[in-house]
């Protein structure tokens, strides 16, 4: 893959490529336009979610009110009350997730399938590369707004996914009444079941689906869990299909990021920090995907990955811009902690 993004002759190529990758000169081509289609639907969405997220205040108040006075059943209505239509808000971006987990496979098939190369996809195949891109700028969005990182200071961990007791330690939230509301709604369903009343809500967010809700909101950053687990998913369920496929497909999309990022000939063409910022969570997207479903994962010195360059990149960034991202690599990936990641690269990232 390097090859392809140093040889002079395909300067052109690459050039292509970048555009494509910050949404410039990037339309569909026949042969796309399904998959297009398909994926172009989710992501029309894709910024209510956000706006929806950022605009989630919680029903705190009217909780804690009830909780305090169990016998005032004015109180205990205004609360449920309260609290019904945000469980529906939240259904609404737990089942976004599930359609971009759909978005994802069909343009991980795309992308990867013979007899194409995964160079030759994202060259010609430049509009869905975009939504690819688009895709992993919206999930590292979602989960900047759900979490705030805190960096402490922590003995090294081993080597982990997010568990639950890892974000206890490492991370806490920057909207916690999302939990919190959807704690009381489950109480209440439950108490309220328990007494044999039947709320209508229920047609709309049962015991199955609030199972679900509550694994998904457990997470520090749920679009990004989503997002792995669909591409391991993806790799193990297609077990005639190269690994190389998806993992080269990965590794150029980091590599052309980086290549934007530390190439003045390249960024000094961003319109502005919004495309920057697009650029970065796109690398450490596919960054993170690449350590999910590589076996080795991105962090060893085999991997086609260039870790430290990469790195290097985000920290010449302003740390307002980047604290975020680099927590993201500290706490989504999976092998950092592994015995094969080298020493310096660990040291980059404390």
């Amino acid at each position: 893959m390097s090859n392809w993004l140093t040889r002079e002759e395909k300067t052109n190529d690459l050039d292509n490529n970048l555009r494509s990758s910050t949404g410039e000169d990037a339309q569909p081509t026949e042969g796309e336009h399904e998959v297009w289609n398909q994926v172009n639907s989710v992501l029309q969405d894709s910024e209510s979610i956000l706006t929806g997220l950022q605009a989630y205040k919680g029903a705190g108040q009217e909780i804690r009110d009830a909780i305090q006075n169990p016998n005032d059943m004015s109180l205990q209505e205004r609360a449920w009350n309260s609290v019904c239509p945000l469980v529906i808000k939240l259904k609404k971006f737990y089942s976004f997730s599930l359609r971009l987990e759909d978005a994802l496979k069909s343009l991980l098939e795309s992308l990867t399938c013979p007899p194409l190369t995964p160079t030759q996809h994202l060259e010609r195949e430049q509009a869905l590369a975009k939504q690819f891109a688009e895709i992993l700028h919206f999930t590292l969005r979602f989960d900047e707004l759900k979490v705030c990182y805190t960096q402490i200071n922590t003995p090294a961990l081993p080597h982990c996914e997010l568990t639950e007791d890892c974000l206890d330690v490492l991370m806490q939230m920057r909207i916690p009444a999302i939990q919190n509301d959807f704690s009381y709604y489950r109480r209440t369903i439950s108490r309220n079941r328990i007494n044999n009343m039947n709320l209508d809500i229920e047609n709309e967010v049962n015991n199955e689906m609030a199972n679900r809700m509550s694994l998904f909101y457990a997470e520090a950053t749920p679009m990004l869990k989503t997002l792995s687990t669909a591409t391991t998913n993806f790799v193990t369920e297609n077990k005639t299909l190269p690994l190389e496929n998806t993992t080269d497909c990965l590794s150029t999309m980091a590599s052309v990021c980086k290549v934007m990022l530390e190439t003045p000939e390249y960024s000094s063409r961003f319109s502005s920090e919004d495309t920057l910022l697009f650029c970065m969570r796109v690398m450490v997207g596919v960054i993170i995907l690449y350590d999910h479903v590589h076996p080795n994962g991105a962090f060893t010195k085999s991997s086609k990955i260039d870790m430290k360059g990469c790195i290097k990149v985000l920290k010449d960034q302003p740390a307002d811009n980047v604290e975020g991202l680099l927590n993201a690599l500290k706490f989504t990936t999976k092998h950092l902690n592994d015995e094969s990641t080298p020493k310096n690269i660990r040291t980059m990232l404390q």
